[in-house]
């Protein structure tokens, strides 16, 4: 999927209508997605088959803003719990790291 796709599918999610700000947040999630994917080898570019993760994480990052670090509020019957401080671990497992056999 293409860099431009991946916006257009992340504005529909998120409404955020600012290009810069939801590349920023692509280019968060990748970082994330490829640190998870490969923890000791450098990558730089995300498996097809993470795209949706990848634009699922940018979306969540979004969508919290404003809200870091919160571990639970509730008000007018709407309450928010954040899994964790970062990337939910639900989030995470979908992405299966691989290694290299040395020697």
């Amino acid at each position: 999927m293409s860099e431009d796709e991946k916006l257009v599918i992340l504005r529909e999610m998120t409404g955020e209508r600012d290009v810069k700000v939801l590349s920023a947040y692509l280019r968060l999630a990748a970082r994330s997605v490829l640190d998870q994917l490969s923890p000791y080898k450098i990558l730089e570019e995300i498996p097809e088959r993470y795209d949706g993760v990848h634009i699922e994480i940018a979306a969540y990052l979004l969508n919290k803003r404003g809200a870091e670090g919160e571990v639970s509020h509730s008000e007018n019957g709407v309450s928010r719990t954040y899994e964790s401080g970062g990337i939910p671990v639900s989030l995470l497992r979908r992405i299966t790291p691989f290694a290299e056999v040395v020697g």
